[in-house]
């Protein structure tokens, strides 16, 4: 057996397959082409976000059993060209979703405090105390879009800094959302109304692109805030970028883009944005979490036909 890690990942996951005997191969960076070229003689494939697993690379993959994506997002690969392949997609979910959660919980304190402006300001040689006032985020309101893995850190986090937590997701009964002491709405439109902050925490799919749009965005409170370290694409940029300028928003911070990366654009211009490079899942411990529990799965299912989290049935 043989498995392919074409993406960069923490050495921990080729280490559990080796010991298994599987044969594997680190060869990250390579073009559609390249990696065409090669996958037939693997019957594993271990991928982050960068390698597009399209049907076209798929149908040369005579050998490949499984896709495991050391991450959540599988937007990256095509599952039902895989399905039709006979290929089990897997993802890891929950391993990461401490890194984002921290993540999320930091944009928004430095949104609050222009902890971003003060930082360049002062760098600059210019003493901005005045001018920088913040706001606190204890007794406000953080409204949720999502309360998966990741969406419940995130309250348990925010309701240690003394927020009012609300939420909506139409796939989370009442009973967890009591137990988190969240209140769960099942209205989209009436969560962005009362919300001084909203956080999104949802997957990249039809319903869910473009979720954040001029629209939705004017029934949000004034002077709210924005924060998405879920998908790029979920949020319109060019509104986000309106609402902004106008005073709408009074800030937002997104890790993600619809085009990564987004290249020069307004919304980078707009001094009331701040942004990090998709560093959601980027921390140490996060990428040994992933790789791990991928490399577990690839030998697994190579090895005993066991497939955790899989994302697609195989006859």
């Amino acid at each position: 057996m043989k498995a392919l890690v074409s993406d960069s990942m923490s050495e921990v996951g080729v280490e559990v397959m080796r010991e298994a005997g599987i044969e594997v191969d680190v060869n990250t960076g390579l073009k559609p082409e390249e990696l065409k070229a090669i996958i037939g003689n693997y019957e594993g494939l271990l991928v982050r976000s960068a390698t597009k697993v399209t049907p076209d690379l798929l149908a040369a993959a005579d050998r490949l059993k499984a896709i495991a994506r050391a991450g959540t997002g599988v937007d990256n690969i095509d599952i039902p060209a895989a399905t039709e392949k006979g290929v089990v997609v897997m993802n890891t979910p929950g391993q990461n979703s401490n890194a984002v959660a921290e993540l999320t919980i930091g944009l928004m304190l430095a949104l609050s405090r222009n902890i971003h402006q003060g930082t360049a300001t002062l760098k600059a040689c210019q003493w901005e105390k005045k001018a920088l006032m913040g706001h606190e985020v204890g007794g406000k309101i953080l409204g949720l879009i999502g309360i998966g893995n990741i969406g419940v850190l995130v309250a348990r986090a925010a309701k240690g800094l003394n927020m009012n937590v609300m939420a909506y997701d139409p796939f989370v009964e009442d009973a967890r959302a009591k137990d988190l002491d969240v209140e769960l709405l099942d209205n989209l439109d009436e969560v962005l109304g009362k919300a001084d902050y909203i956080s999104l925490h949802v997957p990249k799919t039809e319903q869910t692109a473009m979720l954040i749009n001029a629209q939705r965005i004017a029934k949000m409170k004034d002077g709210a805030f924005l924060i998405c370290a879920a998908r790029g694409g979920i949020v319109d940029e060019d509104a986000l970028c309106q609402a902004l300028d106008s005073g709408k928003l009074a800030g937002a911070a997104l890790d993600v883009f619809a085009t990564e990366p987004p290249g020069a654009c307004a919304l980078l211009d707009c001094r009331n944005f701040i942004c990090t490079p998709h560093l959601g899942a980027s921390t140490y411990e996060a990428q040994v979490n992933v790789a791990r529990a991928a490399g577990e799965q690839v030998r697994d299912y190579l090895l005993k036909g066991e497939a955790r989290h899989a994302l697609n049935e195989i006859a």
